[in-house]
C-alpha cells in the first residue's frame, strides 16, 4: 500500500501544535480592508485553533500523515 499524500491546499492552510491541534489563519484579511476597522484588523491578526469537530476533519481526511 503506498503513502497517503498531504492534500497541497491542507499544506498551506492548516499547521498542527504539539498537542495535536490544527491551527489555522484567521479568515478575513485578504482584501477589503478600507471597509473594515482598524480594530477588525488588529483582531484579525495571527493564528487561531480549528473546533474539534472541523480539527478531526481535517486531519483525518487532508493530513493523513500529520
Amino acid at each position: 500500500m503506498p503513502k497517503m499524500k498531504t492534500k497541497s491546499g491542507a499544506k498551506k492552510r492548516f499547521r498542527l501544535t504539539a498537542s495535536g491541534k490544527v491551527r489555522r489563519q484567521m479568515a478575513g484579511k485578504r482584501h477589503g480592508m478600507i471597509k473594515r476597522t482598524n480594530k477588525q484588523i488588529r483582531n484579525l491578526r495571527g493564528t487561531t485553533t480549528l473546533s474539534d469537530p472541523d480539527a478531526k476533519i481535517v486531519r483525518k481526511h487532508f493530513m493523513p500523515n500529520g
